[in-house]
């Protein structure tokens, strides 16, 4: 099964790790950047926790316009106009990810 590091940051400016078992992971498998789930599911009770991205096993961040969960070369461009290809993984979240970064933006 799968478990999850997630980092919630709040607007304090303060971060915290948690990390989430696998029956509690597979219930955020699915979901995608942007998407807004009740901090209960992870013991952040109270809290509503919006995704806004993550990162695989090998370190290559999720991208929003990047679809579903595959690994894919993107075309990103510098500050310079410097048009580089890197490897990124879409914004669904699948098994393959491994930390889930989230915001709070809301307490009940």
């Amino acid at each position: 099964m799968v478990e999850f590091k997630l980092s919630v940051s709040h607007k304090d400016g303060k971060a915290e790790a948690i990390t989430v078992d696998a029956q509690k992971a597979s219930q955020l498998i699915g979901m995608k950047i942007g998407d807004e789930f009740d901090g209960s599911l992870v013991g952040k009770e109270g809290y509503k926790l919006v995704i806004t991205g993550g990162s695989d096993s090998a370190g290559f961040p999720m991208v929003k316009r990047v679809q579903g969960g595959a690994l894919v070369h993107v075309l990103i461009k510098n500050k310079g106009g410097v048009s580089k290809r890197v490897l990124r993984r879409g914004s669904t979240i699948t098994e393959s990810i491994v930390q889930v970064n989230t915001v709070s933006v809301k307490k009940d």
